[in-house]
């Protein structure tokens, strides 16, 4: 990379081992850090590559996980062939959720990183280490959210403690599972990234909320059945936005043209969170 590319940047790379994902969260003072730094396959691990960031770190480092390298063997090999490991900083969680860290010499200062169960979190081009230890504690803290949820609270809390000390610029949020992703027809299931904003964290939270409301999942249980009252609703909802005719197929039509197709089985029961959107839509008509 040339001298004025350096990735400096805060990121965390964790699994969450009961729900088999994995994820990388990252905000730097660079344009699109979510094009350079994230790295993540299911039941493999998650790589986070920044500094004067080396992008093979990712693919190659997967590669070394793929075939059951443990963390701390996969940062040691990436940076012992790497003849720039100096300038080089690189984090890596493995299938069993083991972490290593890695910051050459040569980072611009403050330059660190720290582990744990199931996370790395590092910096460079810090305000101080709390950065670093502010990604830390609120991982451990937060194993009640869920892992998307849990690494922006970390963000936020990382540029509370001071963050990037060249400010901020660009955030991004990637979580994979097996088969959890569109459709269940892909492994990612959120991949999310602020470009260039002047508060990317508090852009990217927004963004994660509206995922949330169109591919997050309600439990079942949730789920409200369709009873005479509530299809006479729904049709007289769905006849204002002008989805008239059979109620299924209107239905349908109406949660596919506003990307809500993904949290609708039918119309014998209906998601509250899609029943929410139909409501507030039509009202607002």
């Amino acid at each position: 990379m040339a001298r004025s590319d350096v990735v400096a940047t805060y990121s965390i790379v964790s699994c969450d081992l009961e729900a088999g994902q994995w994820g990388v969260a990252v905000q730097s003072k660079f344009l699109a850090v979510g094009s350079v730094v994230p790295w993540a396959e299911p039941r493999v691990g998650a790589i986070a590559t920044q500094s004067y960031a080396n992008p093979r770190y990712g693919p190659d480092g997967l590669a070394l996980l793929r075939e059951g390298r443990s963390a701390e063997e996969v940062v040691e090999s990436l940076t012992a062939s790497d003849d720039g490991r100096a300038e080089r900083q690189v984090g890596v969680v493995d299938a069993q959720g083991h972490a290593a860290t890695f910051t050459g010499e040569a980072c611009h200062d403050w330059a660190g990183g720290r582990t744990g169960n199931g996370y790395a979190a590092q910096g460079n081009i810090l305000v101080s280490q709390e950065t670093v230890d502010a990604l830390a504690v609120t991982f451990e803290q937060n194993g009640h959210l869920s892992l998307a949820e849990r690494l922006v609270e970390c963000l936020a809390a990382a540029q509370a403690a001071g963050g990037d000390r060249r400010g901020q610029q660009s955030a991004s949020l990637l979580i994979v599972e097996k088969d959890a992703g569109y459709a269940n027809l892909s492994d990612v299931v959120v991949d999310l990234r602020v470009d260039d904003h002047e508060r990317p964290i508090v852009e990217l939270r927004r963004l994660c909320g509206l995922h949330n409301e169109l591919f997050g999942i309600t439990p079942p249980e949730d789920w409200l059945t369709v009873d005479e009252a509530l299809s006479a609703e729904l049709g007289d909802r769905l006849g204002k936005l002008g989805y008239d005719g059979e109620l299924g197929r209107a239905f349908n039509d109406w949660a596919g043209t506003e990307n809500l197709e993904e949290r609708v089985d039918g119309v014998e029961r209906i998601d509250p969170v899609v029943l929410g959107a139909l409501r507030k839509q039509s009202s607002s008509n």
